[in-house]
C-alpha cells in the first residue's frame, strides 16, 4: 500500500471532503443496487477532478477499486462450481466495506490512498 501524506497547509478542507466522497460515494450501491458502486465515485470525479488534482486521483482510486471488486465477484461466481467461489462472495462485500471506509479515513486525512488488491485500469 502506497501512501503520500499531505500537509492540511497543501489540501484545503473542501479538496479533502471531495476526495472522502470519492470512496463513501461508493455506498450508492445500497440505493442503486446495481452500478451505484461506479455511480458516486464517478460522479464525485466528473466534477471535481478539474478544480482539486486531489479528487482527481482519488476518484480513478476508488474506481479501479470497485471495478476490481466487480472482477472478483465475477471470478467467485465462476467458481461456485467448486465451492470456492461461495467463500469469496461472501467476503469480497466485507472486504469492500472495509476499506472503502479506511480510505474515506484516510482521505479525510489529506492521504493519497491506494487500495490493495486493485486492477489499475483507469489512469
Amino acid at each position: 500500500m502506497i501512501v503520500d501524506h499531505f500537509s492540511h497547509s497543501q489540501l484545503s478542507k473542501e479538496e479533502r471532503m471531495w476526495g472522502t466522497l470519492c470512496h463513501l460515494s461508493a455506498f450508492a450501491i445500497f440505493l442503486l443496487p446495481f452500478g451505484g458502486n461506479f455511480l458516486g465515485p464517478l460522479v464525485v470525479y466528473l466534477l471535481k477532478k478539474n478544480d482539486y488534482p486531489f479528487v482527481a486521483d482519488q476518484g480513478i482510486e476508488s474506481l479501479n477499486f470497485q471495478i476490481s471488486l466487480l472482477i472478483y465477484t465475477v471470478i467467485s461466481a465462476m467458481l461456485i462450481i467448486v465451492l470456492i467461489g461461495l467463500i469469496g462472495l461472501f467476503l469480497i462485500p466485507i472486504i469492500g466495506f472495509i476499506f472503502v471506509v479506511i480510505a474515506s479515513l484516510r482521505a479525510n486525512d489529506g492521504v493519497r490512498y491506494r487500495y490493495p488488491f486493485t486492477i489499475r485500469i483507469l489512469r
